[in-house]
């Protein structure tokens, strides 16, 4: 017979740990089509698209500074070669967010917005520096418990982006790495994805200690089958993105009967 399941909802979600790594794999591979790279003698996972142009790596490292996780993307066209890289305990739903964006069938035109616009409304603000100066080039949670920076590089053309999610002087929880040739809207839906102020679905023995000490979590319960089939209606989700709509149906004409000829 059905039963629940207990869980606890955390928020904010860049504090709820890492989560399976199947919420970001299953999709790609079943409903974006993304090939795998059997070896079972190497403990790493790759996927790449269909046109040979992305990559997803996870490689697991024994420091836990480095990362886990690598997207990359290769030049073409007008588009230069960029990658991300994210550290293990990124939540999965952080990062799914941005392969859902890259595999969209139709990504958003690029905007010459602000950035940061996203952020600023869930209540994002510039950082202070020494002295009491406000950084234009970064952007910390309410909390102060996550942060973007901005980093231009030497030649002054390029930069790129730093999240890091950290509690007072301690080490960084997690970071990630944003190529500073990456499509905006692929920015914009890894600030989405911070500024998302829905909870995060955890076990209760795979909830931080940060996140129970800092964080916002409650518990409660959820079926087994709701937990159970929560990936393949993601999956399926997804893959219904790319099923053309059925051709239309010309409406019949009403069976008019024809009009006799004249004897």
């Amino acid at each position: 017979m059905p039963h629940d399941i207990d869980v606890v909802l955390v928020a904010p979600r860049y504090l709820a740990g890492p989560g399976d790594p199947t919420w970001v794999t299953v999709p790609l591979h079943r409903a974006c089509h993304w090939s795998t790279a059997e070896d079972p003698l190497v403990p790493r996972v790759i996927l790449t698209s269909p046109d040979q142009l992305a990559q997803l790596r996870i490689a697991p490292d024994p420091d836990p500074a480095e990362p886990w996780w690598t997207l990359r993307h290769a030049h073409h066209g007008d588009q230069r070669a960029w990658s991300m890289t994210f550290d293990a305990h990124t939540p999965v739903e952080i990062i799914a967010e941005v392969t859902d964006a890259l595999t969209a069938p139709a990504p958003p035109p690029t905007a010459s917005g602000d950035p940061y616009a996203v952020l600023r409304a869930a209540g994002w603000h510039a950082p202070r520096r020494h002295g009491g100066l406000i950084s234009p080039k970064g952007m910390t949670a309410p909390d102060g418990m996550a942060r973007v920076d901005r980093t231009v590089h030497e030649d002054g053309r390029t930069a790129s982006w730093i999240v890091e999610t950290s509690a007072y002087q301690l080490p960084a929880v997690w970071r990630a790495y944003v190529d500073g040739n990456t499509p905006p809207y692929l920015v914009s839906a890894l600030f989405g994805a911070l500024a998302d102020e829905t909870p995060l679905v955890r076990e209760p023995h795979r909830v931080p200690h940060l996140a129970s000490t800092q964080g916002r979590t409650s518990s409660g319960q959820v079926s087994a089958d709701t937990l159970a089939f929560a990936l393949e209606r993601r999956t399926t989700a997804l893959a219904q993105r790319r099923t053309p709509p059925p051709p239309a149906v010309a409406p019949s004409s009403p069976n008019v009967p024809k009009p006799r000829r004249p004897r």
